[in-house]
């Protein structure tokens, strides 16, 4: 079937095509067939009228950690009463996933893949993380692979405190028996090379185990304080870089002359009162930057990719259209996706109509519920008519 969505006020192809006004978007088996002037546009069994609303691509959260159990509000209450984050947080959740059911957790799964749809988002990555242990990594992969294509196996998010005495112990578990289990249900391999968490030796036996088991990298690096984790993702060819709050001018150098994405993480800053990276300085520099919200129940527990959007803008430097490609093309660049994240003719039909005249009102109106209708691959998944 062909629908055909005109009268649309601006367009943010999110391409160097740039922003089109009064345009349409012509959908067919779930692609994008045509993007031009409404005037132009082809009359069609189903059509939709925008009604002078901005239409921008679905947004691409690239780093999200969603299958957990458990709570941290009090960990946050701390935060914001003075106490410095640290990795160490992450323990008390993989101690409450162990013991949920998979019932209970494909429930707040589902939760949480709705309330991302609701705000526009129509891919997401889910790491897994939470477990630490062999059956119940397995577990989560399995039932991220449920609602995504895009499944990252996180089993060195931590050393477990049964492994608190043998690090590298652990890092041989990962890289072994875990690793075994979950590879088959991952497309992603990911590591924390922090203080507090994994060394740069560690991350590398990590991530090489898992490229030879046919999983790209990505990487966990620069939230606590500065290291080696850009030059090991750059040398690895990881496709993107995560957190990177503490970086030094050989590290954006060394980014921008790599194919690996930058992804910022502002709902981190926002709930750990870490300093915000400087978006215009990588920008700037030639750095590939992304948007995500690294949903999780530790430091960044918001599922809202319009927030971080408006964090972008108003602390990081970003101009509201960079802070856009960055939450949709920039979030497809490290997936290393092209069929996401634009509106061009060939690109999945995953689209956010605003009850906005411009993607401006993203961090304009920062909280207000401004998404009308989402489509991913063409089909209506979340409307406020």
């Amino acid at each position: 079937m062909s629908t055909l969505i005109t009268g649309i006020g601006e367009l943010s192809t999110c391409t160097d095509a740039g922003i089109l006004d009064d345009a349409a978007v012509l959908i067919e088996g779930g692609r994008i067939a045509w993007v031009g002037p409404s005037a132009d546009a082809s009359p069609v069994p189903t059509i939709i009228d925008a009604a002078g609303r901005a239409l921008i691509p679905g947004f691409v959260d690239s780093h999200s950690h969603l299958v957990f159990a458990g709570d941290r509000a009090a960990e946050f209450e701390a935060r914001m009463a003075g106490e410095r984050y640290a990795a160490g947080g992450i323990r008390s959740t993989v101690a409450a996933t162990r013991a949920a059911t998979d019932a209970a957790l494909r429930e707040r799964l589902a939760g949480f893949i709705a309330e991302m749809q609701a705000q526009g988002t129509t891919t997401v990555e889910i790491k897994s993380g939470y477990g630490l242990d062999v059956d119940t990594e397995r577990r989560l992969v399995r039932l991220a692979a449920e609602v995504t294509g895009e499944v990252t196996f996180l089993g060195a998010h931590v050393v477990p405190t049964e492994f608190a005495d043998a690090p590298d112990a652990y890092v041989d578990l990962v890289i072994g028996p875990m690793l075994d289990a979950c590879a088959a249900d991952a497309r992603w391999i990911d590591v924390f090379c922090e203080e507090g968490a994994f060394t740069v030796e560690q991350s590398r036996r990590v991530l090489e185990a898992g490229i030879t088991r046919g999983l790209m990298p990505r990487i966990h690096a620069g939230q606590l304080g500065p290291g080696e984790g850009v030059r090991l993702a750059v040398e690895l060819g990881a496709a993107s870089l995560d957190h990177g709050t503490y970086l030094s001018d050989a590290d954006v150098a060394a980014l921008a002359a790599s194919d690996t994405v930058l992804t910022l993480l502002p709902g981190v800053e926002f709930s750990t009162r870490q300093p915000y990276p400087d978006a215009r300085r990588l920008i700037d520099a030639g750095v590939t930057v992304a948007i995500a919200c690294d949903t999780n129940p530790g430091s960044s527990f918001t599922s809202s990719m319009p927030f971080c959007i408006a964090l972008a803008v108003r602390e990081m430097g970003m101009t509201p259209a960079e802070a856009l490609r960055a939450a949709t093309a920039g979030g497809a660049r490290a997936l290393r996706r092209d069929d996401i994240g634009v509106i061009a003719a060939g690109a999945r039909a995953d689209l956010v109509l605003l009850d906005a005249p411009s993607h401006v009102h993203l961090s304009y109106r920062p909280g207000v519920p401004l998404v009308h209708s989402v489509w991913k691959d063409g089909v209506l998944i979340a409307s406020r008519a």
